[in-house]
């Protein structure tokens, strides 16, 4: 105690600072009020599954918070104790994430959005909607329900809550209501008695009355405050009032804040009556370390190892703590930091890591990655509402395995099998009689020249050579209808192949009509078919296939074949033969009719006409006769390197058949069925453990569909391949990897034919278990369901092998038939059974299993009465139609998928964990539905072999209970450290893990690795205050900051946001500690979230340029509309949570387009209108296909015929909740409106802008229209311009694009301002405005601009001013005179671009923007390229989009001007002068004499702006102007 005060006595003498310590905060909030965290819970536990929701609904009006003290803390725990009742930790964990997080606030918002689209009737707390018409009265109900059926039924949205006992021919109920109110439960239980009586379907949207006036304060982003280069200084003097900010943001409960190894948060705990003199210990010692002086280049070299050897020093439990601290204070840090040793066995483990890093990840050393259970999280792409997504998929499964008993390494083996089902491709056997091969490689005189041998494969050629060989390689069959209208087309391909020599096998199928009393005088494909035959056998197929080409010449383009065309070919080849004998009822040519029909059947290759390639049929836009060739071409090269492998490995050899080859490949199946081989599957939840079962009814019906399923599986005894039961041997390869159920009603012949195609497919394979559900077809008593009870008898009474004799026998015809007739049973009985059990069991009357299974049918696997489908380890197939084929081949191709795919892998996997048999082959039953039914994602990435003894940090996981296996790869002083640290820090708090940081560092540094302090806004849990209030949301707060450095602040939110400053008096751009009272607080509002999307025309495969979309609501079509960009047919609209309906708009675009099908929207394909919820936050992408209208092919939407009205485009997006008020634009003649684009981002330069704007005023009598990038406007500026409008009578807007996901980011805000220069010229306005003048905010304009819109640009798309070359003692700065640019522009200008006219048409027409696009895309790569983007680029594209260079007079600049030319300057621009490094406002007061003048002018109009919005006389609001109600729209 005595040392520390003296320390602090000591030090009190020689320290006499005062004040408090500075800090820098910044929150984000929704524009939407805050909505209630109950009703978020609820659609939490709705992703978890209806009946989950609907329980917690139920569940809810139990939570009475009044029985405690009513504050927000207790009904929060209240909420979560009912919430969390159906979830493990690890759910419940994640729910309290997302609350943190608010992610379902905007599920919550788009349910409240569509309520206000409806909108509610007056005076209503919830309200009901019927088909369309409202009411808030539960009585009047019953009126609205009598006449519902003839309204069409509302739109149900894919996030709708259903209630699950509907019915779903009932009309439809919505109740608009908040859960959680009193009225809602007593009108909830009225409509679920409805429901449940099947009068109507009940469906739930959330609907709050009252709004809070809170915001939702969002957290999942970060906040850079970057130190800003002062080589010029841009800092206003003006000087800012303060504002009152809590002083609460000074964090003193931080338990370790240590300050240079003083540790407060002890010390304040142990001496707490010195806390006063602590405090100002803390500061002097904050502010000591606080001081930046810049390292020297040998200090700054190994930075990277160094900071890495610091955080491994610490305990594993503090390391990540000491990384987040490290990497987010870096620029403080980084001078205590070069004091640390690097132990040798770090660099070299650091060093042998980097190359499997390099290797087997692609990842550079510097580079990071993040992996969940072997998942890549991409950092820059996914948020952390995807992840979050990511680990409740995870949980899912892991949860799963862990509940069937595999746990700890095992499960992250089963977990990381890649089982997804492979797209591969199945084949089917082509050796079939009714193929008639036209050639054949092997045997053809025409093919003599060719060498036959296998061995010619390996021979080196040229790539893309087709190599001629004398084996059927490659065999092409086309399976077609002659009378079909592409048949034509399709022989024509097959024809050219032929004749010019394709190394191909061509074969052909006709399939026609089979009937017999049909002929072919009177149906034109057995007429085609007959002829075919006849010449085939007169000469030979070669001949016959040239005869149906001349057949097929005589039809027309678009024509059918008919009967006439056949006969007048044969009438002029074959003249002596009656036509009536080949083609008439009598012709004895009918070879292949019956068999090509059944051949076309029975391999199920789906409609015609089909091309098989060596079985493989091609996809249907395959088919097209263009593609085909090419596709064909391109699978014989691609078949060839298969083929050479083959022989390389000596597979085959050359007396082996190839097509013999071919067809024994594991790919070639006897059938291939649609229904199989989709990828859109749907799984039963086979997870649940009970030790319930079917023959107990009564217990059966209460139980819900998981534990119904592990019932049924739990009642299942199996037929097996013969003998082999486990009772009589066991044995370890008898895990069977594929169990089939077969459900069906087996006293129905349909039933029992499917079990029979079972049990026969079964003799073939000893890898299947088979049993059965029955799903009997009317209600079942002892007497309709003789077979089941048979059948069920014999499996629980009789050995496997008798059981599978007699239900053999059962579920044959003619015995079932004789049963029914009324024939004793054991007259049936096969040898070995014992008879007197299985009679007491047959003539037993319960039929409880019947009657279990029959309601498992109809509630899990919801299938009609008596309807069939399989069940293969656990994948529904079904329900299948009356009659549909599902034979012995399907179950044969069902076996295949899931050995190759799951089957085997899940086996081999099991068997380790040696489970006996039956146990082991259920347990792969159910773990294959668990994996199977995940969502196909990226493959997991296997990572054993990194060594983890020094260079990495490593926290273990809990013992016992399942964890997430994670691994990070990272560099500690990168951006995506000061991201990764934080994340991983509250990973910790939510999951248990088994974490590995491996450190993946750069050696020799030659600058400072990181020049920004970060913040990531992340809590994994609700926060409370003292007093247990909610505690204010989460914002970023930087304490203790350095006071010298200039700084600026960004927000790097996730991708589909769009954000702006709303309120703060300081310059965020500039912010400077020294000048600052207590703390600089910044307010950002989330403006919109972002829709974007792609487009192609169909037809020509393009995205359709200048195309327009809009996005609305029913009440409002047009809130926001966009124009589609040629780069990836990319759009991007603004939106808010809720339901829009995406048009094309009104116009050109209508009149030329039609929307012809669309993707990841939520309206079902064939809709007309495309309808898209956004109702979360994360990014939301589209896909629309349009097509050209039928008479408008030859139109183009850039062209001049512009009859569209196309005022109000871009039009006002002033809306809240109540859906603002729209203006239609008063259209002026759009010659007499100039157009004027600037944009700024700082105090400094708004100022200027705003000086900029009055001297055009001042010069110009053309009325105006001021465009102003809204991205970066301080919220000062936001506010003063409509007023400024007001006095000055001039229009503008505000426009804003978000930088789009796929164009290079660039990280510095300066060079982000550049690029929207630049990049987003032909995006930014609306198509009405055909020019638009760029003037930089820092120029003074002396003349009427109407002048240079008027210049002749020549055809040019822009104007740009050359740079002065008069001022002779610049000349060592004028880098465009040497080097690259000199050789590049080849005697060319090099143009400045503070001022530059645009002809928007004609940019739009050459595509110029997105010619720039592309130009910048491959160029911004290097980090030293287009060094001042806004200007290289442009001048490095000259060759390409060429400039059109304005007279001198129109931009002058002292740097580079002499002052002679100063008179003639029509625009004065204060340019940088690399010489001077003059300040900027020094240079303004210096140079230009009237802008003195200009700046008092503005500044007297600001403070009688500030005085009216104080008195509040007669300011009006932004975008309330009178004089013109077009003056203010907002894009």
């Amino acid at each position: 105690m005595g040392i520390l005060i003296a320390v602090l006595g000591v030090w009190f003498s020689s320290s006499l600072v005062k004040g408090h310590s500075k800090a820098v905060t910044t929150s984000l909030t929704t524009k939407w009020s805050s909505t209630p965290l109950l009703l978020e819970a609820s659609e939490f536990l709705s992703e978890e599954g209806q009946e989950k929701f609907w329980n917690f609904v139920e569940a809810s009006q139990n939570i009475k918070p009044s029985e405690h003290d009513g504050s927000d803390y207790s009904s929060y725990h209240e909420m979560l104790k009912v919430a969390c009742q159906t979830l493990s930790p690890l759910q419940q964990n994640l729910l309290k994430f997302s609350l943190s997080l608010r992610s379902y606030s905007a599920t919550v918002q788009a349910f409240q959005q569509i309520a206000t689209d409806e909108p509610p009737p007056k005076g209503c707390t919830l309200f009901f909607s019927v088909h369309g018409e409202k009411t808030c009265e539960f009585d009047s109900l019953g009126n609205l329900l009598q006449a519902a059926s003839e309204r069409p039924k509302p739109f149900l949205f894919k996030g709708d809550h259903k209630y699950p006992m509907s019915n779903p021919e009932s009309p439809v109920v919505i109740l608009y209501a908040e859960i959680g109110s009193e009225e809602f439960y007593s009108h909830h239980k009225k409509l679920v008695l409805k429901a449940e009586a099947g009068e109507i379907t009940y469906v739930l949207r959330h609907y709050i009355a009252n709004p809070s006036k809170e915001k939702v304060y969002l957290s999942g982003y970060g906040v850079e405050l970057a130190i800003k280069s002062t080589e010029y200084k841009a800092k206003d003097d003006t000087q800012v009032k303060g504002t009152d900010v809590n002083a609460t943001v000074i964090d003193e409960s931080d338990p370790i804040d240590e300050v240079q190894g003083f540790m407060f948060g002890k010390l304040r705990q142990l001496y707490p009556d010195l806390t006063k003199e602590l405090k100002e210990l803390r500061k002097h010692l904050v502010e000591s370390t606080n001081e930046m002086a810049p390292l020297k280049v040998w200090q700054l070299q190994d930075l990277s190892f160094q900071s890495a050897a610091r955080i491994l020093t610490a305990p594993p439990a503090h390391a990540l703590m000491v990384m987040k601290d490290l990497s987010q204070n870096f620029p403080t840090k980084a001078r205590a930091i070069t004091k640390t040793v690097v132990s040798s066995e770090l660099r070299a483990e650091i060093e042998e890591n980097q190359k499997y890093f390099k290797g087997t990840l692609g990842l550079q050393p510097g580079d990071s990655a993040l992996f969940i259970n072997g998942l890549l999280i991409d950092l820059d792409t996914q948020d952390i509402f995807s992840l979050i997504d990511v680990l409740r998929n995870e949980a899912r499964v892991m949860e799963g395995l862990h509940s069937l008993g595999i746990e700890g390494l095992s499960l992250h083996n089963v977990l990381k099998l890649n089982i997804q089902p492979s797209e591969s491709d199945y084949a089917v056997d082509i050796r079939s009689s009714a193929i008639s091969w036209i050639n054949n490689l092997e045997v053809d005189s025409r093919y003599y020249s060719w060498p036959s041998s296998v061995q010619e494969l390996l021979r080196p050629t040229f790539p893309g050579v087709i190599r001629q060989i004398r084996k059927n390689f490659h065999n092409f069959v086309l399976i077609l209808d002659p009378t079909h209208e592409t048949t034509a087309e399709l022989l024509n391909v097959a024809e050219m192949f032929f004749s010019n020599h394709i190394p191909l096998r061509i074969g052909l199928v006709f399939v026609v009509n089979d009937s017999e009393d049909v002929d072919g005088l009177q149906d034109p494909g057995v007429a085609l078919l007959r002829a075919y035959n006849y010449v085939a056998q007169e000469m030979d197929n070669n001949y016959a296939f040239q005869m149906v080409m001349s057949i097929y010449n005589k039809v027309r383009t678009g024509d059918q074949l008919k009967v006439e065309h056949v006969v007048s070919v044969l009438e002029k080849q074959y003249p002596y033969v009656e036509v009536n004998s080949i083609l008439g009822m009598d012709s004895a040519y009918d070879q292949n009719r019956k068999a090509a029909r059944g051949y076309y059947e029975q391999t199920g290759i789906g409609p015609l006409p089909v091309v098989l390639f060596n079985g493989m049929p091609f996809q249907k836009d395959q088919l097209d006769p263009d593609d085909l060739e090419t596709v064909t071409m391109h699978k014989i090269l691609e078949t060839t390197g298969i083929f050479q492998r083959a022989v390389y490995l000596g597979e085959l050899s050359n007396d082996q058949d190839v097509v013999e080859y071919i067809m024994n490949q594991p790919n070639v199946v006897p059938r291939i069925n649609s229904r199989i081989l989709t990828s859109d599957r749907e799984y039963l939840d086979l997870t649940g453990m009970n030790n319930f079962y079917v023959d107990d009814f009564a217990r059966f019906t209460t139980l819900d569909s998981k534990d119904k399923t592990a019932a049924v599986a739990n009642s299942m005894t199996y037929l097996t391949k013969k003998g082999m039961s486990s009772k009589e041997i066991y044995d370890d390869s008898f895990v069977r990897p594929v169990t089939f159920w077969i459900v069906g009603d087996f006293d129905k012949p349909s039933g029992r034919q499917l079990l029979y195609d079972a049990i026969k497919h079964q003799k073939s394979s000893n890898n299947i278990r088979i049993s059965m559900i029955n799903n009997p077809s009317e209600d079942p008593d002892s007497q309709n369901t003789l077979v089941a009870k048979a059948i069920w008898a014999a499996l629980q009474t009789q050995t496997s092998n008798n059981a599978k004799n007699f239900i053999t026998k059962m579920a044959k015809e003619e015995n079932a038939k004789a049963l029914e007739a009324g024939a004793d049973i054991l007259e049936f009985a096969v040898g070995g059974m014992d008879i007197n059990i299985f009679k007491e069991a047959f003539e037993s009357p319960k039929v409880d299993f019947i009657l279990s299974h029959a309601i498992y049918c109809r509630d899990v696997l919801k299938l009609k009465k008596g309807q069939r489908a399989v069940i293969s380890n656990g994948r529904i197939i079904g329900p299948l139609e009356d009659g549909e084929m599902f034979n012995q081949d399907d179950f044969h191709l069902l076996e295949n998928i899931i050995l190759k795919t799951s089957g085997q892998k899940i086996k081999s996997q099991i068997q380790k964990l040696r489970f006996e048999e039956d146990l082991a082959s259920d347990l792969v039953m159910k773990v294959d539905a668990l994996l199977s039914a995940q969502p196909k994602g990226e493959a997991r990435i296997e990572y054993q072999f990194f060594e983890e003894r020094y260079s990495a940090v490593k926290l273990r996981p809990k013992e016992g209970e399942t964890y997430f296996d994670v691994v990070a790869i990272v560099d500690p002083v990168t951006r995506d450290s000061q991201r990764l640290a934080p994340l991983l820090l509250v990973l910790n708090q939510l999951i248990n893990m088994n974490l590995r940081v491996f450190m993946n560092c750069q050696s020799r540094l030659s600058d400072m690795p990181l020049k920004s302090f970060y913040r990531y806004v992340l809590e994994p849990e609700i926060s409370f205050t003292a007093d247990n209030n909610f505690a204010p949301g989460p914002i970023a707060k930087f304490l203790d900051m350095p006071h010298s450095p200039l700084f600026t602040l960004n927000l790097n939110t996730p991708e589909s946001w769009m954000v702006e400053s709303v309120r703060t008096p300081y310059d965020l751009d500039n912010i400077y500690l020294e000048e600052v009272d207590s703390v600089v607080a910044a307010e950002y509002e989330l403006e919109y979230l972002l829709l974007e999307g792609h487009c192609y025309d169909i037809t020509t495969g393009q995205p359709p340029r200048g195309l327009q979309f809009t996005l609305g609501t029913s009440t409002s079509p047009v809130i926001v509309d966009t124009i589609v960009m040629a780069n990836l047919g990319y759009f991007q609209l603004k939106a808010n949570p809720g339901a829009w309906t995406l048009r094309l708009r009104k116009g050109r675009s209508e009149d030329i387009y039609r929307i012809y099908s669309h993707d990841g929207t939520d309206s079902p394909p064939e809709a007309n209108e495309v309808i898209v919820v956004l109702n979360n936050f994360k990014s939301k992408i589209i896909k629309v296909k349009v097509q050209k209208k039928l008479d408008m092919m030859n139109e183009d939407l850039l062209s001049d015929g512009t009859s569209e009205n196309e005022s109000g485009f871009w039009e006002s997006l002033k809306w809240g909740f109540t859906g603002g008020q729209k203006n239609e634009d008063v259209k002026q003649d759009k010659d007499d409106v100039l157009n004027i684009f600037s944009v700024a981002s700082g105090h400094l330069y708004e100022r200027f802008l705003r000086i900029m704007m009055l001297s055009v005023l001042k010069h110009t009598k053309t009325p105006l229209k001021f465009w102003f990038l809204k991205n970066y406007l301080s919220p000062t500026f936001k506010e003063f311009i409509p007023y400024m409008a007001e006095k000055y009578n001039f229009q503008y807007e505000l426009v804003q694009y978000k930088w789009p996901r796929w164009l290079h980011q660039q990280t510095e805000k300066q060079r982000i301002i550049w690029g929207y220069k630049i990049l987003f010229l032909d995006v930014l306005f609306p198509l009405a405005v055909d020019k638009i003048l760029f003037v930089d905010a820092d120029q003074i304009v002396r003349t009427d601009l109407k002048e240079l819109r008027d210049l002749h640009l020549d055809g040019a798309p822009y104007g740009y001013t050359p740079f002065c070359d008069s001022r002779r003692e610049m000349d060592g700065y004028r880098f465009w005179k040497s080097g690259y640019w000199a050789s590049h522009l080849a005697g060319r200008k090099y143009h400045i671009s503070a001022l530059y006219v645009v002809d928007l048409k004609k940019f739009r027409k050459i595509a110029a923007g997105d010619r720039l696009r592309g130009q910048y895309q491959g160029l911004s790569q290097d980090p030293n390229s287009l060094s001042n983007l806004d200007q290289d680029l442009p001048n490095n594209m000259i060759h390409q989009v060429p400039i059109k260079s304005l007279p001198q007079e129109w931009l002058w600049c002292e740097t580079w001007c002499d002052d002679a030319s100063k008179k003639r300057a029509k625009t004065i621009d204060l340019c940088n002068n690399p010489m001077t490094k003059e300040p900027k406002l020094q240079a303004a007061m210096r140079i230009v004499p009237e802008w003195q003048d200009y700046d008092q002018e503005i500044k007297l109009l600001q403070s009688l702006f500030q005085k009216e919005k104080e008195t509040g006389t007669s300011a009006k609001m932004p975008g309330q102007h009178t004089h013109d109600p077009a003056a203010h729209v907002e894009l």
